[in-house]
């Protein structure tokens, strides 16, 4: 629905909030993982949707710190989540990039 929504994501935007905000409050790591691919792919799926998302950063974001300070250190192991993606430390730092990138000019400061 994302690579085909087009113009008819960004209307859609606050009412996605709530199911985002359920998703990330369950604090499962793997549905926090799929929450995060999927506010990646909104994000990138049509212009200004990042802009739509900056006044809805204080309801989503402060789950990531929780799950940031969670994140494993490998020292000098290989961690090997990180090529499919599951290390939910990376996948938090990835997703908050693309927040600030596609956000605008007040989404550093909100972040």
């Amino acid at each position: 629905m994302l690579e085909k929504g087009g113009s008819k994501i960004l209307p859609v935007v606050p009412q996605l909030i709530i199911p985002i905000k359920k998703a990330l409050n369950t604090r499962d790591a793997e549905v926090v993982n799929t929450t995060l691919k999927v506010l990646q792919a909104l994000v990138l799926s049509a212009e200004m949707v990042g802009e739509a998302l900056v006044p809805y950063y204080r309801q989503i974001l402060p789950i990531f710190n929780i799950f940031k300070a969670a994140t494993p250190s490998t020292f000098d192991a290989i961690d090997y989540g990180q090529r499919k993606r599951v290390n939910l430390g990376e996948l938090i730092d990835e997703t908050l990039e693309i927040f600030e990138t596609h956000g605008g000019e007040d989404a550093f400061i909100n972040i």
